[in-house]
């Protein structure tokens, strides 16, 4: 039977993997999002207006574009981060799958020794009979 720590680890690995996903999701919109702002930014005049709390605010276009960039920069950085992240934690989890199933390969095995072993101890009973 495979350790229940490894299972433990596994289901936890999982579990920040999952998580890492979901955050990577959530850059990716906010990315496309950066993104087609910028777009519509270029295509604009000189009148650019942003959104401030509940107050939508007349601003300078250059700010505006500089801020978007660099809004764009940290979120690129940001799932480069998670897709190592991601990367480092599917390696870790795959190692221990591998043990899990190797452990529970070589239990099986062990038990089908054991199996046959008793099988032959049994034929050698009844040929003495």
């Amino acid at each position: 039977m495979p350790d229940q720590n490894k299972l433990q680890e596994m289901q936890i690995l999982e579990q920040n993997l999952q998580n890492i996903l979901m955050q990577k999701q959530t850059f990716q919109i906010e990315l496309k999002e950066t993104q087609s702002a910028l777009d519509e930014i270029e295509k604009s005049g000189d009148e650019v207006f942003k959104i401030v709390g509940q107050l939508m605010v007349k601003s300078d276009k250059e700010s505006v574009d500089k801020e978007l960039k660099k809004k764009k920069e940290l979120l690129e950085l940001r799932m480069k981060t998670l897709d190592k992240q991601e990367k480092s934690l599917s390696e870790k989890l795959e190692s221990i799958r591998e043990e899990i199933m190797g452990s529970a390969d070589s239990s099986r095995a062990s038990k089908q020794s054991k199996s046959s072993t008793q099988s032959k101890n049994k034929d050698k009973n009844k040929e003495k009979k």
